[in-house]
């Protein structure tokens, strides 16, 4: 079975903490708050952040990695991301000798928990999405930041058992807003 923390969701940070109930041990999708934040949050949600095995970036805009540094060199767990998002962060400096960085681009087995990626629609380097399945077949899907739904988002939405979409596709906040 598997639980969902959403830590949090919008443009001022994303974090959600995906935890296998029957190991306790979880993965880190995104991670844009502070420490503070963030350990206040696993604290509110009853989850130990010190079981997290690996972290998971959907892309590299400040609201998914603002925390990512900090919390990966804390606990030196694997970053996995796509090859466009790693090469993103690398760029900005993000990324370290603290904790490794690997680029996922198909299906990783960790904490018990098999971990697929698959591409989303967003103005990034490539973002991805990720359903997030148990040894019981339970499946929890997360895709942020995204306008529209893509025959490859919906193939991996198709029988989950939870969805996080996050959507706020706004052409007014495009053209008047803070953003380029």
């Amino acid at each position: 079975m598997l639980a969902l923390h959403v830590l949090a969701s919008g443009s001022s940070g994303n974090a959600a903490v995906v935890e296998n109930t029957a190991t306790g041990a979880g993965v880190l999708i995104d991670c844009g708050i502070c420490k503070r934040d963030f350990l206040n949050r696993c604290d509110e949600a009853g989850f130990d952040p010190g079981r997290i095995q690996a972290m998971f970036v959907t892309h590299e805009h400040s609201d998914h990695i603002s925390g990512l540094r900090v919390f990966a060199s804390k606990y030196h767990i694997p970053v996995f991301a796509s090859k466009g998002t790693l090469g993103a962060l690398e760029s900005m400096g993000i990324l370290n000798d603290k904790y490794p960085a690997y680029t996922i681009e198909d299906t990783l087995e960790l904490a018990g928990m098999h971990v697929n990626a698959f591409r989303t629609p967003h103005d990034c380097a490539e973002s991805f999405g990720y359903r997030i399945e148990a040894e019981d077949g339970h499946t929890v899907t997360v895709a942020t930041d995204i306008g529209h739904i893509t025959p490859e988002v919906e193939e991996n939405l198709h029988g989950t058992d939870l969805a996080v979409i996050e959507s706020n596709h706004d052409i007014g906040m495009l053209r008047t807003g803070p953003y380029p």
